[in-house]
């Protein structure tokens, strides 16, 4: 499992690339794309369909029985991660060089993006007759890289910390350049997409360190990459999602749903906060169960939903940052989040059925409340939980650094999440 999630994070430098990716996993798996705007078509029992839309997917299997009497298994995560993302009009000419303009996307720990090789991905808007279509990119290659001053032009960098202005100091440098007209950067897209630069309409890029997911430690206990929140959740839940899909069809239909935008807020017309699981769910009703009076409310009634968000694990070096009786532990199990104001959306209710989920699954469970007099985070659990009126437990696998450029987990969590998530789309009651 732990080759598979690295290659899962290599071939994801961006939301929308894990998104495509997913789809990839899932139609080698029996999996069939869903036409949003078709018309209806029957969903019979077993039926696995999924719905890709830009960085987001939602993947389902129809349960044995109609999904508006025994209800859906719901496990929800994010596609993105903090990053920064390339401006429309980039190119920054400045002492001979060529850099380009970028702006934060999430909560950018700005300092650990600092001279590293750079690539450079996402999606692209092409001119296509007189339409226009879209096009993924990955330039992973050494392109950019935001070198840092040099500490005999900054002699307090030690003592006072590098303090980064985004417009100012984090445009990234692309070549050696005095062409005042020149747009590099559209000439490289164009020639990867095999058009004219001309016919480049508009792009979401991202720059993304190249350095591939790495397992280290003595014993291989750690594994080092980019973006692991929030791509490890989703790898669990697809992990989870096609290993239930081996064993005999449980009477509840299992639903992952991957969103795109959860680190800037999931305002979005695919992100948490938007309708759109909730019109998929409706679709499920009506497909699958000729569309009973009230039945997706029924089926909510009966519904459980997994928010799973990486979980912060205790720093060696701050563990004064933890509740002393809450301190998450690399590869000591998934982690039960909760939060008095519901920036999680944990109860005792959900905390119950999560920790007899980890029981059936033989594996090892761990708390994580805030620090009373710290401010807490989020993820999507509460969102979809108000939307929906679903019952949730948000979860998570603790990891450090993270929102660095470069994340840290342990080996031995990712299997454990994923095993306890296919208990529950199993249909564990």
């Amino acid at each position: 499992m732990i080759d598979r999630f690295r290659a899962w994070l290599d071939a994801s430098p961006t939301s929308f690339h894990a998104a495509a990716e997913a789809a990839r996993l899932l139609a080698a798996a029996g999996y069939s794309a869903l036409d949003e705007a078709g018309p209806p078509e029957a969903l019979a029992p077993g039926s696995r369909r999924f719905i890709l839309r830009a960085g987001s997917i939602l993947a389902f299997r129809v349960g044995a029985r109609n999904p508006a009497e025994a209800g859906f298994r719901m496990v929800a995560a994010h596609t993105d991660s903090p990053n920064l993302r390339i401006k429309p009009r980039p190119h920054l000419r400045e002492q001979g060089y060529v850099r380009l303009g970028v702006e934060p996307y999430g909560g950018v720990i700005h300092a650990t993006w600092m001279d590293r090789d750079l690539g450079i991905a996402g999606r692209v808007y092409v001119r296509d007759g007189d339409r226009q279509r879209a096009v993924l990119v990955d330039l992973r290659r050494p392109l950019c890289r935001i070198p840092t001053l040099a500490i005999h032009l900054n002699r307090g960098v030690n003592d006072d910390g590098m303090k980064l202005n985004p417009q100012k100091d984090l445009p990234a440098l692309l070549a050696q350049s005095d062409d005042k007209t020149a747009e590099p950067l559209r000439d490289l897209l164009a020639a990867a997409i095999g058009c004219e630069p001309a016919a480049i309409l508009a792009w979401d890029l991202s720059l993304y360190d190249l350095t591939p997911a790495t397992v280290s430690g003595l014993n291989g206990e750690f594994l080092h990459s980019a973006r692991l929140d929030n791509l490890g959740s989703c790898h669990a839940g697809l992990e989870a999602l096609l290993a239930a899909d081996a064993g005999p069809l449980p009477d509840t239909t299992a639903v992952l749903a991957l969103f795109d935008h959860e680190e800037i807020g999931s305002t979005s017309e695919r992100g948490a906060q938007s309708a759109w699981l909730e019109h998929v769910l409706d679709r499920i009703v009506r497909d699958a169960a000729g569309d009973p009076a009230g039945g997706l409310s029924r089926a909510l009634a009966q519904s459980w939903l997994v928010s799973a968000d990486m979980a912060h694990a205790v720093h060696p070096a701050f563990a004064d940052k933890h509740d002393p009786e809450h301190m998450p532990k690399l590869n000591a199990g998934p982690v039960i989040k909760q939060h008095t104001s519901q920036r999680y959306g944990t109860e005792a209710e959900g905390a119950a059925f999560f920790l007899r989920l980890c029981e059936a699954a033989g594996v090892p469970s761990q708390w994580f409340v805030n620090r009373s007099d710290l401010a807490c985070g989020s993820t999507v659990g509460p969102l979809v939980a108000a939307r929906l009126a679903v019952r949730t437990v948000d979860v998570g696998n603790p990891m450090l650094s993270m929102h660095s450029a470069r994340e840290m987990c342990g080996t031995r969590d990712q299997p454990h999440m994923a095993a306890a998530m296919a208990k529950f789309f199993g249909g564990m009651r």
